[in-house]
This record gives C-alpha cells, structure tokens and sequence, in this order.
C-alpha cells in the first residue's frame, strides 16, 4: 500500500494568476446610490465628474453669456431709465430722487404733444394701410397666377432695407426739386404740386407713404403663409354652392386666419411706436418739429436740449405704449395655448 497524499490540484498558470489578481483588485460588489460602503471595501476613483457635470448643462453654459449680456444692457438700462426719470438729471446723471417732477414737466412741453398726435396719425395710418395693401398683395398671389416668384420678391425687396435708406430714398422721390413733383412737370404739367414734405400739415403723411412701403410686402408674406395653410376643401365647397370669390375671402377664408391679424398688427404696431431713423433720414422731425414723433423727442431732450429726465420720461411713457400692446397679445396667445 502506498499513502494517499492530498489531491494535487489543476496547475496554476500564468493567466489564472492574472485573473486571480484581477479579482482581488476589483471589488465585485459596490453599494448603491446613498449606501455607504464597508469599512475597508475598495472604492473605485470618480473620474470626470467635472466633464460629465459640464455635459449635462452644456446647453446653459452656451446661452449664459447671452442671457447676462441681455440682463445687463436691455434690462438693466430699463431698470436704470426708470430711476433717472425721478431725478433732476440735466447734462449729467443726478442720483438724487426728487419724485415725478419730469413726468409732470413732460406734459407741460408742447413739443411733446405734437409727437403724440403725430404718432397717433402716423400709427393709425401705417398700420391700417399696411394691413390693407398687405391682404390684398396675399390675396393676389394666392391665385397662383404667373412669375408669383418674382412678384413676391419685388414685394418683399423693400423689407430687407434698413429704415435710413428708406427714408434717404423717399426723401430725393418726395423733394419737390428733383422729385414727383418736378418729373411731372417735365412731362407738361406745370401746375402739378406735391411738397407734402416741406409743409408743416402734411409732412408726417410723408412718413406714412415710406413706411407703408417697407413694411406692406411683410404683411403680404404673413397672410400668404395663413392663406396656403387653409383647408382648400372648405373653398371647394363654397364654389360649389355658388359663393363668388369675394365673398368666400371675406366670409370664410379671412375670419378662419383672425390670429394672424393680431400678429400683424402688434408687429406693426411697435414700429410705429418706436420710429426714429426713418424720421431722421426723411424729415428731420421738421419742417421745425412738425413731423416729430415720440422716438425723435426723446433723443432731442435727452441729447441736444440736455434734459435727461425729461428724456428718461418720455421713454417710459414710449415702453408703456409698447408694454400695454404686447401684454394683451401675450395673454391671448399663452390663454389659447392652455386651451390646447
């Protein structure tokens, strides 16, 4: 008999080794998320926390420059207009509130009512125009009629120029020396007249006619997009029951894109509101300070006539005209989306 000695094993190589090692550097169990770890358990390095961490709020790093720049220099030169109002600030900035002295010096400057009355024509005028001529150049082109590319084109070029080349352009068309005035009469017409720009009367319906221009091919573009989008089978069947084309516009077609006319008019409406470089290259708010408009007042108080208060004041009042015709549209646009 020959003694049985222990078993040997299988033998160990190179590779179990590796995989032996492996398995004791690695913990196989590693605690959940808010469990602490046992007290001598290896706990594997965190590594890139701070990419990863830079990953999830990427999209806020890449606006925050664009946020703050906005913060600074839109609201809080708007929180700083308001303060300056309330001062009596001349040339310089003055710090020390002394109330609503400059509001109520505003309303005793007979400048400033004609800039209102003014802004209420020119408004008025300018957006009504601009909605009507827009809806009818929208309508036109809606008929599909031949060189609709070229014709929307045309009717759009004016809205890609600034409102300095605008009012530069409109100005040698209206000079009664080089003008309409004196094409006219180069054709035989003597007696022909049209100085609207140099009359104290009728200079800010100079504006109106510029203005109208620029904008009209933008409100055409607005209602043409609302009028391709509306169900054709409705039309359909209203020539079906014999409705003319008219009457299927302003009967159906119209009333069915109503959001789009609030639209329109708030955009219009807050050009009106703050025109100032189309004044300037047209007018010059003259003859005199008969074509002044809210926008032009208040750069001649705060800037020439050195009246910053004053000047602070009427652009609040400018920022409550834009405030109260926005805010409505806001709510009827988010009340509507809740409704959704």
């Amino acid at each position: 008999m020959c003694d049985a000695g222990p078993k040997a094993g299988p033998k160990a190589g190179p590779k179990a080794d590796e995989a032996r090692t492996m398995t004791l550097q690695t913990p196989s169990y590693r605690p959940a998320a808010g469990e602490e770890a046992a007290p001598g358990s290896a706990t594997p390095p965190r590594t890139g926390g701070l990419r990863a961490l830079a990953q999830r709020h990427l999209s806020k790093l890449v606006v925050a420059p664009s946020f703050a720049a906005i913060l600074l220099f839109v609201y809080g030169f708007i929180v700083w207009t308001v303060y300056i109002s309330f001062t009596n600030s001349k040339m310089l900035p003055s710090y020390e509130l002394v109330g609503a002295d400059a509001f109520a010096k505003l309303w005793r400057i007979e400048r400033w009512y004609v800039a209102i009355e003014n802004l209420l024509i020119f408004g008025g005028l300018f957006i009504g125009v601009s909605l009507i001529v827009g809806i009818l150049l929208a309508v036109l082109l809606d008929q599909r009629i031949r060189g609709e590319g070229a014709l929307r084109t045309i009717y759009l070029y004016p809205m890609a120029l600034s409102f300095i080349v605008t009012g530069t352009a409109w100005k040698w068309i209206l000079n009664p020396g080089i003008g309409i005035q004196q094409f006219v009469r180069d054709l035989g017409f003597p007696g022909f007249t049209f100085d609207w720009i140099v009359q104290q009367d009728t200079a800010v319906y100079t504006l109106v006619i510029a203005a109208v221009w620029q904008s009209s091919g933008f409100v055409m573009a607005l209602f043409l997009a609302a009028l391709r989008g509306v169900d054709q089978e409705i039309i359909k069947a209203a020539y079906l029951d014999g409705a003319s084309l008219p009457r299927i516009y302003w009967g159906i077609v119209l009333p069915s894109i109503r959001p789009v006319f609030m639209s329109a008019f708030v955009i219009l409406a807050h050009l009106a509101v703050k025109s100032y470089d189309l004044v300037v290259a047209l007018t010059g708010g003259g003859p005199g300070y008969a074509s002044d408009l809210p926008a032009t007042f208040m750069y001649e108080m705060t800037f020439r006539r050195n009246q910053i208060a004053i000047g602070s004041a009427s652009a609040l009042m400018m920022l409550a005209t834009v405030v109260a015709i926005i805010v409505p549209y806001l709510y009827s646009e988010l009340k509507g989306g809740k409704r959704v």
